[in-house]
């Protein structure tokens, strides 16, 4: 009876809608929110135009829905946000007893056989109802069988209507693709920004949010460039979608790239998938980022490094919220150490992952970052093999320094010559000022961003 934003995306009968029901996520708009007993049903009243606020009711097992809006949408913006309330947590669903109301229409459904409960339940009084929903103890109903068939049907129907929709979404963006180098890519970095909105308002329409957020913020990532280096982002970018949308028809059932086209899995679907990869271990948190996207939601990403060996030496937690509920607070602290267990996302290099478990370290323990691999050059070759649709690949350096060149820009630049990586921002403060024994950073768009740094006299934090 779990909900996810990806399941919303799906039920949303188009993007209209699902913009006005992230308007509408917000606790101010809804009252006498609750949930029945077994966490199966929600309700609530959200305020509308008119005098009265609308009665919402939505089935978290088979996803039916009831809204007294006249809408003709379905389901309505209103359900919308009442999923999306569960799904992100934003307010909690205290159980209560069940509404006449929300009674009266559980009542309809079964006696119209939406439900897996006799008809007659649409007699009973509220807690009669309740109390009908409740699993029997007895042989099973065979109605309930029946329900199971019409939920994995319907499931069924909704991931091929979701595959069609990616499929023509992507024929649209290697269109537009082309569209952009027949036009001329000088052209493009002048009206980025307006073209990349068209085609990513195609790719939320053809259900692909994922690849949509990520053409919704390709402006942003150019501009963050030189001027001069801009051109060769954008071929760069470009480059990458191709790859990734190629990828996708080759291998449409892949979990990485469902991923990273259309949604990822629910943390209760990644915790029990046996192929999922588990490691229990020192962590080091390295950063801590906080981006405030486009669609209104926050992306809050903690880089996590590995201090012993047999796994992922890098780690990614990633959370998403409405930007509506306010900053929320974090529960690491930069440089804290603990031991733990993190279970990644299936993928070819793992990345992601989710926290199991966790333990604080001993007052005062601390322990030393692993080595650096021996060539950064071949150690980024094999993870942009690997997924060259990446944009983003964490990397450990060995010891440098920080030196700028004639013209202002910041460089990473190995001990004893050798490497030198160009910084994606000035550096500034104490970490320009030292010698390096190690540092951990991001390779994107051609440049390194600094997470955290090491020195003989500490370590250093970076602002990532």
């Amino acid at each position: 009876m779990a909900i996810d934003l990806r399941t919303i995306e799906g039920l949303a009968p188009d993007q209209a809608a699902l913009k006005a029901a992230a308007g509408l996520a917000k606790p101010g708009k809804w009252s006498g929110l609750a949930a029945s007993g077994d966490g199966r049903l929600l309700w609530g009243e959200c305020a509308g135009s008119g005098a009265n606020p609308y009665r919402v009711i939505a089935d978290l097992d088979e996803l039916g829905n009831k809204c007294t809006c006249p809408s003709r949408k379905f389901p309505c913006k209103h359900v919308l946000a009442l999923f999306w309330l569960h799904a992100e947590r934003i307010v909690t669903f205290p159980a209560a007893e069940t509404p006449e109301w929300v009674g009266d229409w559980l009542g309809r459904r079964r006696k119209t056989g939406g439900g897996g409960a006799p008809a007659a339940a649409a007699a009973a009084g509220p807690k009669d109802i309740a109390a009908a929903s409740a699993p029997a103890e007895a042989a099973p109903v065979p109605e309930d069988a029946k329900a199971s068939e019409r939920r994995e049907a319907a499931a069924a129907r909704r991931a091929e209507d979701t595959e069609r929709a990616v499929l023509d979404a992507l024929d649209a963006l290697e269109q537009w693709l082309g569209d952009q180098l027949r036009l001329g890519l000088a052209g493009f970095i002048d009206d980025a920004t307006a073209r990349c909105r068209r085609i990513a308002a195609r790719l939320v329409d053809g259900k692909a949010a994922v690849l949509a957020g990520r053409l919704d913020e390709l402006p942003s990532r150019l501009l963050t460039l030189p001027a001069g280096d801009r051109l060769r982002g954008a071929v760069v970018e470009l480059g990458k979608l191709v790859c990734l949308a190629r990828a996708w028809r080759a291998a449409r059932d892949d979990a990485e790239l469902r991923r990273a086209v259309i949604g990822a899995e629910t943390r209760e679907t990644v915790l029990a998938d046996p192929a999922a990869p588990r490691l229990t271990t020192l962590w080091e948190v390295l950063a801590e980022q906080i981006r405030t996207r486009r669609d209104g939601l926050v992306s809050q990403t903690t880089w996590l490094l590995a201090l012993g060996d047999g796994g992922p030496r890098f780690a990614m937690l990633v959370d998403f919220y409405p930007a509506s509920a306010g900053r929320r607070g974090s529960v690491f602290t930069p440089g804290e150490q603990f031991a733990g267990e993190l279970v990644f996302y299936p993928a070819r290099a793992p990345l992601r992952a989710l926290l199991a478990s966790r333990e604080p370290l001993p007052f005062g323990e601390r322990h030393p970052w692993p080595a650096p691999a021996a060539a950064i050059d071949d150690a980024l070759a094999a993870l942009h093999l690997a997924e060259p649709w990446r944009l983003e690949t964490p990397v450990l350096l060995p010891a440098g320094r920080i030196a700028v060149d004639s013209g202002g820009g910041a460089w990473w630049r190995a001990a004893g010559g050798g490497d030198a990586l160009p910084l994606a921002t000035p550096a500034e403060g104490a970490i320009a000022a030292t010698g390096l024994d190690g540092a951990a950073a991001l390779w994107a768009g051609g440049r390194l961003e600094l997470l955290a740094a090491q020195t003989a006299w500490g370590r250093i934090d970076t602002d990532g």
